[in-house]
C-alpha cells in the first residue's frame, strides 16, 4: 500500500485527512473518537476568549434530498481555555503520532497573542492555525475575517505570533475578499509556515416565506453566516489553485471546502494541497467516512504505482492557467450514443433554447425519432452532456486539427500585425 504520510509545513500526520476547526473538534472526546476512526489530524475548535453562542445556529441547502450546502452562525469555543488545554494535552498523550493543531483567534493585541500562543504550545500541540477567516460574529468584534480581509493586518498579526511560536504556524484565509492571493502573500511575508483555505463564505441560507423569518432565525431575527459543504468545492478549489501557482505565495496549503470523499481530496492535492481538512461531510455522515477516504486514496495511488501521496501534490497546477493561454484551435464536439439514448430530448431543448441549435430530431429508418448532432455547427460547449440524465450517453470527442495551437494572445498579435 502507498505511504499516506504527509508533511504540511513541518507538521507530520499519518494521512492527509484532517478534521477542520469546527463543531466536530469541540472537545477531547470528539477528537479522540476521530483519531480512533482513522483521521490523521484535527484542528481544534478555535480558542480565544470564551463567548456565548446562539440557538438555533445551523441551516442546510438540499437538492434531490441531499444536503449540498451548509450554513452556520456558530462562533468560536464557548468553553474555558483551561478546559480545552487540559483536554488537548490528554489527546496528544494518547495519540502522539497524530497531528493536533490549535486554531487561535485573539483581539489585535500583541501581548494577548503572545500569551495565547505560549499557553497552547505548553500542552504539546503540533502546530497553530490562525483563524483570520470567520465571517460572522467575531468579525464584528474586530477578529476573524475583519483581519483576513486586510493583508496588512494578516501580515502584522502573523508576525506577532511568529515572534514567540515554537511550532509551525498555519494562516487560515477568508474567501470573502476580491483576490485571496493578496492575503496569502501577506501571510508569507509575515512568516507563515503554511496557509489553509478556504474558511466559510458569507451567506444567507434562506427566508421562511410563511413567517418571513431568515433561516436560521434566533427569536425572529437572523444574521449572515458561514457557507460550506459540497456546493462550495469549486470556489475553494479555484482559490487553492490560484495560490498554488502564485510564485509570491509559495507555501504549503491545507485545502478546505466541500471535500466529501477521496476523489475530492485527490483533486485538492493535485491542485496544490499538501493535506486537506473536512468538516461538513463529517457532520452529515459521522467520523467513519474517513475509512472510505483512506481506502479510496490507497487504491487510487496503488493502481498508478505511486508510492507516496506527497508525489501527487501540485501535479495539476502547471495545467491551470490564464484564459489567454488556452488553445483556440482545440475542438471537441458532442456525440450521442443511440443505444443508450432514451429520447428525453433534454439535450435538444437545452441546445435549441440556450446554446447553438446543433442537435436535430430526425426520423430513423424504423420510423422512430432520434437525436443527432450537426458536428460542423457544434461549438463543444458541453451543455448537452451536462443535462443528459444517462451517464456516458453523450460524450465530447476531440476533433483533430491541422492547425497549430493558437492562444488568444498569439491571435491578437497576428491580427495587429495584419493591420
Amino acid at each position: 500500500m502507498a505511504d499516506l504520510r504527509i508533511n504540511l509545513g513541518g507538521i507530520q500526520a499519518p494521512n492527509p485527512f484532517w478534521l477542520a476547526s469546527a463543531p466536530p473538534t469541540n472537545t477531547g472526546y470528539q477528537v479522540e473518537r476521530a483519531f480512533e476512526a482513522g483521521w490523521g489530524g484535527a484542528v481544534w475548535k478555535t480558542l480565544g476568549d470564551p463567548i456565548i453562542n446562539v440557538t438555533s445556529r445551523f441551516a442546510g441547502l438540499k437538492y434531490n434530498g441531499q444536503t449540498i450546502g451548509f450554513n452556520n452562525v456558530e462562533l468560536i469555543t464557548d468553553r474555558p481555555l483551561e478546559v480545552n488545554l487540559k483536554e488537548m494535552k490528554e489527546v496528544k498523550r494518547k495519540f502522539p503520532n497524530h497531528a493536533l493543531v490549535a486554531s487561535l483567534m485573539m483581539e489585535p493585541n500583541r501581548e494577548r497573542w503572545h500569551e495565547l500562543v505560549k499557553a497552547v504550545e505548553d500542552v504539546g500541540v503540533d502546530g497553530l492555525e490562525l483563524n483570520f477567516g470567520c465571517p460572522h460574529g467575531m468579525a464584528e468584534r474586530g477578529m476573524g475575517s475583519a483581519v483576513g480581509q486586510h493583508p496588512e493586518l494578516v501580515q502584522l498579526q502573523t508576525e506577532w505570533v511568529k515572534e514567540v511560536a515554537q511550532t509551525p504556524v498555519i494562516v487560515k484565509l477568508t474567501p470573502n475578499i476580491t483576490d485571496i492571493r493578496y492575503t496569502a502573500r501577506a501571510a508569507k511575508q509575515g512568516g507563515a509556515d503554511a496557509i489553509s483555505m478556504i474558511n466559510t463564505i458569507n451567506s444567507l441560507m434562506g427566508v421562511d416565506i410563511d413567517t418571513w423569518n431568515p433561516i436560521p432565525h434566533i427569536d425572529g431575527k437572523g444574521a449572515h453566516g458561514g457557507y460550506c459543504g459540497p456546493a462550495v468545492k469549486p470556489i475553494a478549489l479555484n482559490m487553492v489553485a490560484e495560490c498554488a501557482r502564485d510564485p509570491q505565495v509559495n507555501l504549503p496549503i491545507s485545502g478546505i471546502g466541500g471535500i466529501s470523499n477521496w476523489r475530492d481530496a485527490v483533486e485538492f492535492m493535485l491542485m496544490g494541497s499538501s493535506g486537506i481538512q473536512v468538516c461538513t461531510a463529517a457532520m452529515l455522515y459521522g467520523f467513519r467516512i474517513v475509512e472510505d477516504m483512506i481506502e479510496g486514496l490507497n487504491n487510487y495511488l496503488d493502481e498508478r504505482g505511486i508510492e507516496s501521496v506527497m508525489e501527487i501534490v501540485g501535479k495539476s497546477v502547471p495545467r491551470y492557467s490564464e484564459w489567454g493561454n488556452l488553445n483556440l484551435n482545440y475542438k471537441v464536439v458532442a456525440r450521442i450514443d443511440e443505444e443508450s439514448c432514451i429520447n428525453c430530448n433534454r439535450c435538444h431543448i437545452a441546445c435549441e433554447d440556450t446554446s447553438h441549435q446543433c442537435i436535430d430530431i430526425i426520423q430513423a429508418e424504423d420510423g422512430r425519432e432520434k437525436l443527432t448532432v450537426r458536428e460542423e455547427d457544434c461549438v463543444g460547449c458541453n451543455l448537452c452532456s451536462i443535462v443528459c440524465p444517462i451517464e456516458d450517453c453523450i460524450t465530447m470527442i476531440e476533433i483533430p486539427s491541422n492547425q497549430p495551437p493558437l492562444t488568444w494572445r498569439e491571435h491578437t498579435a497576428l491580427m495587429n500585425s495584419a493591420q
